[in-house]
């Protein structure tokens, strides 16, 4: 389903709790089939591709990741939810994190999937590294380029040939409009430190880390369970910054009992 304004696109799979899913800054909605699958017996399973993913409309230079945080408002208001699960991964946990400190009413529960309350240098150097990628306008140069440190060691091992096929989709699907929105999305959180913030985030929170990742380490998302007065933080092994694609039964396990109380 498509919401003109602002532009976004959505769909809704099962029926009970709203559990609404937040992209990674790669993902689209088709990024959440084997997940809505385990979940949608559940929950209310609501997933849309923020403006500059998938099939959403594009948005201009010069924006802030804030902004989704505002088209997610508009899409729940559509929707008549008035509260709503959260559960963010990545660049999503960081618009989930948003979303919570500007409309705290409508969040239940938060999910937060590694990710960050603060873009630091290192983080940002990797940004410019992806973009610098995306700037070649290759799907398989990119995959090449930006995709091992997504995922752990164990995974690109032991899985290397769903990764050569994911590479060939890469190759085929991504165009020169998917390139320059992903630019566009990788600039928005470029300055994000809401590290002073998160003591205001008092809603059940569950972080979910991985053993392996360098993108978001373990020990950041440890400090930001530290912030939050009701969070838990549980740490997923021998996986990488990719957890939710990695591990992806565990991952829906762990939504399912934390969401259940």
């Amino acid at each position: 389903m498509f919401l003109e304004t602002p532009g976004i696109y959505y769909e809704i799979h099962g029926e009970g709790e709203p559990l609404l899913l937040l992209n990674g800054i790669m993902m689209n909605t088709l990024s959440w089939a084997e997940h809505i699958s385990l979940l949608k017996d559940h929950f209310q399973v609501i997933v849309y591709d923020m403006r500059d993913q998938g099939q959403s409309a594009r948005l201009e230079e010069g924006y802030d990741i804030g902004i989704h945080a505002d088209d997610l408002k508009i899409l729940l208001d559509h929707l008549n939810i008035r509260r709503t699960h959260l559960f963010g991964v990545s660049y999503g946990g960081q618009v989930g994190m948003n979303f919570t400190l500007k409309y705290p009413d409508m969040v239940d529960r938060l999910v937060l999937a590694n990710t960050c309350a603060h873009v630091d240098q290192y983080l940002r150097s990797m940004g410019d590294m992806w973009k610098r990628a995306a700037k070649l306008y290759d799907g398989e140069a990119f995959f090449d380029l930006a995709l091992i440190p997504i995922y752990s060691r164990k995974f690109y091992n032991e899985q290397y040939e769903w990764l050569v096929a994911r590479r060939q989709v890469f190759k085929e699907y991504l165009t020169r409009e998917w390139f320059d929105a992903f630019i566009r999305l990788a600039s928005s959180n470029t300055h994000l430190d809401i590290r002073t913030d998160m003591a205001r985030i008092d809603h059940p929170t569950l972080l979910i880390a991985a053993q392996e990742d360098i993108i978001t380490p373990h020990g950041q998302m440890i400090d930001m369970s530290r912030t939050m007065p009701d969070s838990r933080i549980v740490c997923v092994p021998e996986t990488g910054h990719g957890a939710v694609l990695e591990k992806i039964d565990i991952v829906c396990m762990l939504i399912k009992g934390f969401l259940r109380g």
